[in-house]
């Protein structure tokens, strides 16, 4: 049966909230691999402006149906992982959702619904895992990415290992610490000085 979106299309206005179809549509062919990463001020408003709406209904469980199927479960996790990084950029609320996000994304790798989503939007489903603060999730994360993304995997595979890496030393990202309300630690301070995460990434790619 064809996927078909609940909540109609075309983004919030007179014809309701966008539909799952709209929030792909907006991030594989609107957006697209050169911007996913980019830290773009208008990008960030733009899916604000776009997308919260949506994100609220997501975070309050009134999108949950959307995980019955491959691609709705995908516009489900962009929305609960990716969308909060733009909008709420370097805040507490841009991880408020990511433990929803890692239930769902973990529903979808278990059904093999990831395997129904071509390279590079594969990816998305194991961000949420990428970005957990459990080192079961991040071994996990690591695994997929080398055995799920046979085309464009290696790409990934850095930034995997670095967040590994990151979790491994830290049990947590320490450059989340002041987003989260967070005490720094000294090693952690050690850490964020003397390169960070992009120092920790160079490392780990050679």
């Amino acid at each position: 049966m064809a996927e078909r979106s609940g909540l109609g299309i075309g983004g919030p206005g007179l014809h309701g909230p966008a539909g799952w179809d709209e929030v792909l549509r907006f991030w594989i062919e609107e957006v697209g691999p050169e911007r996913w990463y980019r830290s773009d001020e208008a990008l960030d408003r733009e899916i604000r402006e776009r997308f919260e709406p949506m994100w609220e209904m997501a975070r309050h469980g009134k999108l949950d149906h959307w995980q019955a199927a491959p691609r709705k479960a995908l516009a489900l996790i962009l929305l609960l992982d990716q969308f909060p990084r733009n909008m709420f950029r370097g805040t507490e609320k841009a991880f408020m959702t990511d433990a929803k996000a890692r239930k769902v994304a973990k529903m979808a790798i278990d059904h093999d619904f990831d395997l129904h989503i071509p390279e590079p939007e594969r990816q998305f489903f194991y961000l949420p895992l990428m970005h957990s603060e459990c080192l079961a999730d991040q071994e996990r994360c690591v695994r997929l990415f080398k055995t799920r993304m046979p085309r464009t995997g290696a790409a990934n595979l850095p930034h995997a290992r670095a967040h590994r890496e990151e979790i491994r030393r830290f049990g947590r990202f320490p450059e989340r610490n002041a987003a989260l309300h967070r005490a720094t630690r000294p090693a952690e301070q050690d850490y964020l000085e003397h390169g960070g995460y992009g120092g920790l990434l160079r490392a780990v790619s050679h």
